[in-house]
């Protein structure tokens, strides 16, 4: 016998940073809403990843909401750059603090999601059997949520222990362990040097070398988190007119228009200061001219060659793809780590892991006795989340069929054919490109704004047009290929994953842009919608 379905106006699937605010906001309209998380607990991705290092890449003020004044107040940042503990901590605060918990399943893992055309109606089925249905679906997911899982041959005889960055277990104690680390993308940059403290030996395998720059992160005192609290509201407008989501003030000048030696000063600069846009932010044609970009390849690559004392190693740790092309990581010590006498660099390109033992990793021309396997894979990023639910709209027709050459979507935030749900970070928005945070926020309060407009005018079905979103794939497409990021086999592109179609997926036009579309299409009447 069929269960029951739970009748509510909205489900959302997802409970990190997107879905806790979009239950506050849908609440707010006077909707009954469920959250369905496949978690135990709220932090969407900052639950997940507890490996060690695991901090945030945008600086802990920012990476924070601005909906609530007293939130602000409430909560006092004590690094530069939060750590997972401190971040999911964060949440849980926000949870409790606006009593979202009581209207969240935990433990639930979404399987199906079906559109009955007829009763404009969405039902999810999750993995326990339990049905919900509700007229509106939002798909809270998140774009680094589906992680890579291993595939090397042998790993089944493997009698150490083996783990997955992505989903890390409390407990674990690498102190003393002979440790191989599997991935140098950014989860990587931040573990291994950490890891690097605690075990007896560490190799680490790399395929492909990225650029990482210091965080210089610190501890922040009372004065100077009292002052970012009262500067906060000034930040944040500032970041939500940005390209990133920061609250930085564009560069001005083209990286070819500056003398060397000025812009060999602000690259210093830049390092010196640290963060994620350390040295994007010097010129405006980092991204988008091939020989600006070298200028600051070449910075970066003197930078490591500086650092590492072994010339043949530093070499190996020098990336060669356009920098910023794949996301810049931000590190504590990441390059110094391989001065330590207890650290080996293996290429894994030239030499690459030919099967796992049950004592350790074999490659093409040597074994590597470990007791620890650490995957830092990544993830099957900003679609891999939806394409691990079979969800189904109108007429039927499955969302992985309908992006099976690649995400087709209107403003990152729906899908022609799939009335009623709603994306948040979407393929098509700035998203990855951005702070996620700020992003977040303005995807909600659309959707939101949306469901509001709706009832208010006697609608109860909204739809992206086929001609929307045909205009709005080609017009990410014209911005992307006005730059170097299509250049660059990356997870943008979808390259990580066997298999996947090559789009590149994020909109490149920054977090202004985007927010002054989205604006637009609202002011008419959400154009690019069929309303119902």
């Amino acid at each position: 016998m069929t269960e029951a379905a739970t009748e509510v106006d909205a489900v959302v699937v997802g409970a990190g940073f997107s879905g806790l605010y979009m239950l506050h906001r849908l609440r707010g309209l006077g909707l009954s809403v469920r959250v369905l998380e496949r978690a135990d607990g709220v932090g969407g991705t900052w639950f997940w990843n507890r490996y060690p290092g695991a901090r945030c890449d945008i600086e802990s003020t920012d990476y924070a909401y601005s909906f609530s004044e007293d939130l602000v107040r409430d909560f006092q940042w004590s690094e530069r750059y939060a750590a997972q503990p401190e971040i999911l901590r964060y949440l849980e605060h926000v949870a409790d603090r606006f009593d979202l918990r009581r209207d969240i399943e935990f433990g639930t893992r979404v399987v199906t999601a079906d559109f009955d055309d007829e009763a404009s109606r969405w039902t999810l089925v999750t993995d326990g059997g339990a049905r919900y249905r509700a007229r509106f679906c939002v798909m809270a997911t998140g774009c680094l949520s589906s992680v890579r899982e291993p595939d090397v041959p042998g790993l089944e005889r493997f009698e150490g222990t083996w783990l997955l960055t992505g989903r890390w277990p409390d407990g674990v104690d690498l102190t003393g362990r002979r440790v191989a680390v599997v991935g140098t993308g950014s989860t990587g940059i931040q573990a291994i040097p950490v890891i690097a403290r605690q075990a007896e030996r560490l190799y680490v395998f790399q395929r492909t070398p990225n650029y990482s720059v210091p965080a210089r992160n610190r501890r922040l005192t009372d004065a100077e988190a009292e002052e970012l609290r009262r500067g906060f509201a000034d930040r944040r407008r500032l970041a939500c007119a940005s390209a990133a989501g920061m609250p930085v003030e564009a560069p001005d000048r083209s990286a070819l228009a500056i003398p060397p030696a000025e812009l060999a000063e602000l690259f210093e600069a830049g390092w010196e200061r640290g963060g994620i846009d350390a040295l994007s932010h010097a010129a405006t044609d980092i991204v988008t001219e091939e020989a600006a970009n070298r200028i600051a390849q070449e910075f970066a690559r003197a930078k490591i060659r500086a650092i590492v004392r072994d010339p043949a190693v530093a070499e190996r740790l020098c990336p060669r793809h356009f920098i910023g092309t794949k996301r810049t990581c931000v590190d504590t010590d990441y390059y110094d780590t391989f001065n330590r006498d207890n650290v080996e660099l293996i290429d894994a390109r030239t030499d690459p892991i030919e099967e796992i033992t049950a004592d350790g990793v074999r490659t093409g021309s040597a074994f590597y006795a470990v007791d620890t396997i650490v995957f830092a894979l990544g993830f099957d990023a900003m679609t891999g989340a939806l394409r691990d639910i079979a969800i189904r709209g109108a007429g039927g027709v499955e969302l992985r069929e309908r992006w099976a050459a690649g995400p087709r979507t209107v403003l990152g935030l729906a899908v022609a054919g799939f009335p009623n749900m709603f994306l948040v970070t979407g393929p098509g928005s700035p998203s990855v490109l951005s702070n996620m945070a700020v992003s977040i926020e303005q995807h909600v309060d659309f959707i939101a704004a949306a469901i509001a407009y709706l009832d208010t005018n006697g609608f109860d079905r909204i739809e992206a047009t086929e001609a929307a979103e045909a205009a709005w794939v080609t017009h990410v497409n014209d911005l992307a290929d006005a730059t170097l990021y299509p250049a660059t086999a990356s997870w943008y592109t979808g390259a990580n994953v066997p298999g996947k179609p090559r789009v590149f997926m994020p909109y490149v036009g920054g977090c202004g842009p985007f927010r002054r579309a989205c604006d637009e299409v609202a002011a008419h009447g959400y154009e690019g919608f069929a309303l119902s």
